[in-house]
């Protein structure tokens, strides 16, 4: 249950924070935070997934024993 709670969080946390970087960047000259900011949204639909599938792998293991 936890390892569910915690994937879901890393994927809201990793999106919002993508989401406040690209919120900010104005400007031509802010190319960084643009680049930051479609990192951090990628990676949520990564991480969080990954971990989601993670924990269902062991949880299917440990009950299998």
């Amino acid at each position: 249950m936890l390892s569910r709670v915690a994937a879901v969080l890393a994927f809201l946390f990793c999106f919002a924070g993508g989401v406040w970087f690209l919120c900010h960047a104005t400007g031509n000259d802010n190319v960084l935070s643009v680049g930051l900011g479609l990192y951090f949204v990628g990676k949520a639909f990564f991480v969080g997934p990954m971990l989601w599938l993670s924990s269902e792998r062991c949880r299917m293991q440990s009950e299998s024993k």
